[in-house]
C-alpha cells in the first residue's frame, strides 16, 4: 500500500508534479525543514546520507513529527512523535509498537508492525536542489486525516 521514497539522485529530469522545497545545503545543516507541498503539510529529513518526505503531523493525534527525535528501532530508522512517542520508519511510513508473543513461552518485549500509518513521499535531489512529489493521495493513509489541518505545536492535554 503507497509508495515507498526513494532518494533519486541528478535525473535525466524531473517528474511533473514535483516542487521544489529547498537546496541540499539548507538539509544538512538542518537536518529537517517543514514545508507545503500542494497544500499538504510536509517534513523532509536528511538522515545518514539519506533524504526521507512524510506527512508533518503524527498519523495518531497530529503531532508535530519535524520536532521529534530520531532512533534506530529494530534495524529501522524512525521518528518519534514527540507528543506520544509513536514510532514512525522513516522510509516507508511503518507505525512500529511493542508487545509480547504470547506463543513465546519466554514472553520477551519484541517490536511489532502497525502497517503503513503515515503517507510518504518521493524526494528527487538534482542541481543541489530538493523536489518533493506527493504519494498516490488516491489510497487511504491514516495519517491523510491530519496533513491539511493546521494545528500548534502545543502538546495536547491529557484526557481528564
Amino acid at each position: 500500500m503507497g509508495q515507498q521514497q526513494t532518494v533519486i539522485q541528478e535525473p535525466e529530469e524531473l517528474d511533473e508534479s514535483a516542487v521544489l522545497v529547498g537546496k541540499v545545503e539548507d538539509l544538512k545543516v538542518s537536518k529537517r525543514i517543514r514545508t507545503t507541498v500542494n497544500d499538504r503539510e510536509v517534513v523532509i529529513f536528511h538522515h545518514l546520507g539519506k533524504y526521507h518526505a512524510m506527512d508533518l503531523r503524527c498519523y495518531h493525534s497530529g503531532g508535530p513529527l519535524h520536532l521529534g527525535e530520531i532512533e534506530d528501532i529494530n534495524g529501522k530508522t524512525c521518528i518519534v512523535c514527540p507528543w506520544h512517542k509513536y514510532k514512525i520508519v522513516l522510509e516507508t511510513g511503518e507505525g512500529l509498537y511493542q508487545g509480547v508473543n504470547h506463543q513465546d513461552p519466554k514472553r520477551t518485549k519484541q517490536w511489532f508492525s502497525k502497517g503503513k500509518k503515515q503517507r510518504t513521499h518521493k524526494v528527487t535531489v538534482k542541481d543541489g536542489k530538493i523536489y518533493v512529489t506527493l504519494s498516490d493521495l488516491n489510497e487511504r493513509c491514516d495519517s491523510d486525516f491530519y496533513a491539511k489541518e493546521k494545528f500548534n505545536d502545543e502538546p495536547c492535554p491529557d484526557p481528564v
